[in-house]
């Protein structure tokens, strides 16, 4: 068994880790790649700059229909200030905060650098890499034989352990296609549903094409859900709907409650101003209603909020009427966001759903079901919010896989 190889299969985030952590103990281990190069998740995140970890780990953020004790477990496996200090001190990639988002970039601001980084670590190691590579199907020990990856034009490789890192079904140009979630689940794996999260949402109010382009901090409220749901950030208007952290943070409601045949809403406040705030500035302020509006908005924004109030702009404060000031008062502060869809896989950052995390073992993520085989990253069933919580949970449970299979 020492002479057969532990198989990874995909190079993204988990992947990579898991090679990285296996390779170097005496047992052969062999990476498989579809992609001509790999880590293409990481090429194409934070903007081509790769946000490699959050600065604070948040783990009650964490979406997961696996019962949420086993998910922190998981996380804690590999704290966030290891994972720092794997990057800057064993990869050599010094990280640098951006304090306005609270996310570590690699100092040479560029994502090739990391994925590059994380390729030469894992050959430095003793990991071969074979890119071009088609898994066609994973086959369990029998009596007779070992693991076996079967690979399209080509024999099975025998196995002495086998990850799985293949990945979701978000960003298929990435090659992420689910065939590793259906292996796994033809294997007796119990797999809760899929579906795109972290992803910008479709609209359907025409007056707010007009708003494209424009971009401001919100809050934007889920009620109803336990539990809450609320996200800060970024809230931007596309030219189909909308965008930017906050939307991304919460898409997964608007998207599980319509394949559920479900209503949801999304509340936005558009500014950190509770009511009471806004009351008192529509109260006592000087000059117009539209004045007092545009001081904190951006004009065509603050123009549309007025129009589904029914308030002239001009209209001074102290001529606004109590009825309006309230209807005004709750457009700015819990301003339902009219979506009729999203933008799928395509632009979904993470695959919800997966693996559930009970069908593995929390410290070696080893399946329960098949003794040999480990799976990690995107195919279990958990995803952290915007700001590189996914690459933690990579990185976590990649190297948590690889330690596992020496």
């Amino acid at each position: 068994m020492r002479d057969r190889p532990v198989v990874v299969i995909g190079a993204g985030a988990a992947g990579l880790m898991a090679a990285i952590h296996a390779a170097g103990h005496g047992r052969p281990v062999l990476l498989l790649e579809r992609t001509r190069d790999g880590g293409r998740k990481i090429l194409i995140s934070g903007g081509g700059r790769c946000n490699i970890l959050p600065a604070v780990a948040q783990p009650e953020r964490f979406v997961t229909d696996s019962p949420r004790p086993l998910l922190r477990h998981i996380l804690r496996g590999w704290p966030l200030e290891q994972q720092r200090h794997f990057f800057e001190q064993e990869v050599g990639l010094p990280l640098v905060l951006e304090p306005e988002t609270g996310k570590l970039f690699p100092a040479a601001n560029r994502a090739r650098v990391v994925r590059d980084r994380l390729l030469g670590e894992a050959r430095a190691r003793g990991a071969e890499i074979r890119f071009d590579t088609l898994v066609s199907a994973l086959l369990p020990p029998t009596d007779n034989a070992p693991w076996r990856v079967a690979l399209e034009g080509s024999g099975p490789i025998e196995a002495a352990r086998v990850i799985v890192a293949t990945g979701g079904l978000s960003v298929p140009s990435t090659g992420s296609d689910g065939r590793g979630l259906g292996w796994l689940e033809a294997l007796g794996h119990r797999v809760h549903p899929t579906y795109p999260a972290l992803t910008p949402l479709i609209g359907v109010a025409p007056a707010h094409h007009n708003l494209s382009g424009i971009s401001l901090p919100v809050r934007i409220m889920v009620p109803g859900t336990r539990p809450a749901v609320e996200s800060s950030g970024g809230f931007l208007f596309t030219h189909r709907g909308w965008s930017g952290p906050a939307v991304l943070d919460v898409s997964h409601c608007a998207v599980r409650a319509r394949m559920e045949g479900r209503q949801v809403q999304l509340l936005v406040s558009w500014d950190d101003r509770e009511a009471t705030a806004w009351e008192e500035t529509l109260l006592t302020a000087q000059g117009s209603v539209g004045g007092a509006l545009r001081g904190t908005l951006p004009d065509r924004l603050a123009n549309l909020l007025l129009v589904e109030a029914g308030v002239d702009p001009k209209t001074g404060i102290a001529q606004l009427r109590r009825e309006s000031r309230r209807q005004l008062v709750e457009l700015l502060t819990r301003y339902p966001l009219p979506w009729q869809g999203d933008e799928g896989y395509k632009k979904a950052e993470v695959t919800g759903g997966g693996v559930a995390l009970d069908e593995v073992a929390t410290h070696t993520l080893e399946s329960r079901r098949h003794p040999g085989l480990h799976i990690c990253g995107e195919a279990l069933d958990a995803f952290g919010p915007i700001g590189g919580h996914n690459f933690q949970w990579a990185w976590a449970t990649g190297r948590q896989a690889g330690v596992a299979c020496r």
